[in-house]
């Protein structure tokens, strides 16, 4: 489903990503994981065209980004995208902000979009707050509205950007069970994240990443049980110990 081919990304003064290659399958979840300013969240960006690169390839379902006649917006509209800080509209309700690009993008109308709002809210356990604004929810139920909103988009993958990582350690849970749900459905999934246990429960694969390089690319078993590399074992024993 997603192909990344010897990607290399440069600031003007900083190389940020360094010939990283892995590829996720369908329905498979993949964890990104590493240390700050390991270049984790840049990867996943690249994945749907935040990120321009200057070398290298990625292909999402057989379609190039770095091809010219490529659509970016087309394509973007077909991978669902959670950030680390929800980026929903605080002037519009739960509810206009899962319908707005179903409306917009998709061109459904104004009833499709709402009864699959609706649907999306439930699965997320928030119907009860649909006419509510962002301001009036936790920080756990404004990740839960993005999730629905991305899922709305009926995407091919999602990709997650840290999105625990601005949470309340209360509310991280509520929000990895949706995410946990979505593993289990078979949806396709690339989750940059420092949740370990997380990660461990669900990812089918571990990208661990450290200076903007994938230093490694295990199987989940394979990682958390004995990593290959120096720098993986040194940053699980860190993390684990606690």
């Amino acid at each position: 489903m997603i192909t990344l081919s010897k990607v290399s990304k440069w600031y003007p003064n900083f190389q940020v990503l360094n010939q990283c290659s892995t590829e996720v399958a369908k329905g498979e979840v993949v964890v990104v994981c590493g240390p700050s300013g390991s270049g984790k969240s840049t990867l996943i960006k690249c994945v749907n065209g935040l990120e321009p690169f200057q070398e290298g390839a990625i292909t999402v379902a057989g379609i190039s980004l770095n091809d010219p006649k490529t659509d970016l917006p087309k394509l973007r509209a077909r991978i669902g995208m959670v950030f680390q800080h929800f980026e929903l509209f605080p002037h519009l309700t739960v509810t206009r902000n899962l319908e707005l690009a179903q409306i917009k993008v998709l061109g459904r109308s104004q009833d499709e979009a709402a009864a699959k709002g609706m649907r999306l809210l439930e699965r997320v356990g928030l119907s009860a707050h649909a006419r509510k604004y962002p301001g009036e929810l936790s920080g756990g139920q404004q990740q839960r509205v993005a999730i629905a909103r991305a899922l709305a988009m009926d995407p091919i993958a999602m990709l997650f950007d840290e999105p625990t990582s601005a949470l309340d350690p209360e509310m991280i849970n509520e929000v990895l069970d949706v995410m946990v749900a979505l593993a289990k459905e078979g949806m396709t999934m690339m989750v940059v994240t420092h949740e370990m246990g997380f990660a461990r429960r669900v990812a089918h694969r571990v990208v661990f990443m450290d200076k903007g390089q994938i230093v490694e690319d295990a199987p989940t078993p394979e990682f958390f049980g004995k990593p290959r590399s120096e720098r993986a074992q040194a940053f699980l024993s860190k993390i684990l110990q606690h």
